[in-house]
């Protein structure tokens, strides 16, 4: 499978970030870090979707869409057309606030034909060349998704991998109360094939449920899970020595903040 350009980061940046407001920008233009500027001693504050947005470029991306919902206009701002990143950054507008797949899908015209690289723009994680991981295992296993994998910090706050004996994933526990599982996936990479998925299982939810506003939340995983259950072809990558962290809580901004100072 050659991939050539045809290769698109998909970057949910919908949410309200409720759990740390008061904020003085969007969630994603927190400042976490510093970088230098043009190779020099000069540096410049480092804002959390910045390590996101390298370490796509790192595996030859060049071609990303942010989803936003109205109001944070201080995103596109920032980032404008990519060039900081030798990038083309594209800009959509959310639609129903009913979950990510919801907001992924607002990119379904531009992007059914691509393969997708799928980052979450408030998780920082390690190692640098994961997406080039992926992107290898894809091309090796002709898999229609593959989900990069990383020890979990808190696994109540995020998908819980079930792995067999021969490390091939059997199942997703949506943020568990309890689980002796130890591995999350916070990354991924996919074909048409699940882009297509994604994109019929949002509309008949949209179609058969006559009060979305009162339903569960739809998450990434959930349908990842029915992908499994329908026996899609699903590879993963682990990085055992990897480390992930979501700032949306005060305390993991916090740590967020601390380690990268």
């Amino acid at each position: 499978m050659k991939f050539g350009n045809n290769i698109i980061g998909l970057i949910p940046a919908a949410g309200t970030a409720s759990r740390l407001a008061p904020l003085p920008c969007s969630k994603e233009l927190y400042p976490v870090g510093f970088r230098s500027i043009n190779g020099s001693n000069e540096v410049r504050p480092k804002v959390v979707t910045h390590y996101l947005l390298e370490k796509m470029r790192i595996a030859d991306i060049t071609k990303a869409f942010v989803i936003l919902r109205d109001g944070k206009w201080d995103i596109p701002a920032y980032f404008g057309d990519g060039k900081m990143f030798d990038m083309r950054l594209g800009y959509l507008m959310m639609d129903l606030p009913y979950g990510v797949p919801y907001t992924l899908d607002q990119a379904y015209p531009f992007v059914h034909d691509a393969i997708i690289a799928l980052g979450f723009p408030d998780i920082l994680f390690e190692p640098d060349y994961a997406y080039r991981k992926l992107l290898k295992k894809l091309t090796e296993t002709n898999a229609d998704i593959v989900l990069g994998l990383f020890p979990a910090g808190n696994p109540r706050k995020t998908d819980m991998v079930d792995l067999d004996d021969n490390g091939r994933i059997r199942g997703l526990h949506i943020k568990p109360e309890k689980t002796q599982l130890t591995y999350t996936w916070q990354i991924a990479v996919w074909t048409p094939v699940f882009t297509r998925y994604m994109h019929d299982f949002v509309s008949n939810r949209k179609k058969n449920c006559t009060d979305l506003q009162n339903q569960n939340e739809l998450f990434v995983g959930d349908i990842v899970l029915a992908a499994i259950k329908e026996r899609m072809h699903i590879e993963s990558v682990l990085f055992p020595g990897g480390s992930c962290l979501d700032i949306g809580t005060p305390e993991d901004l916090k740590k967020a903040v601390e380690k990268k100072i």
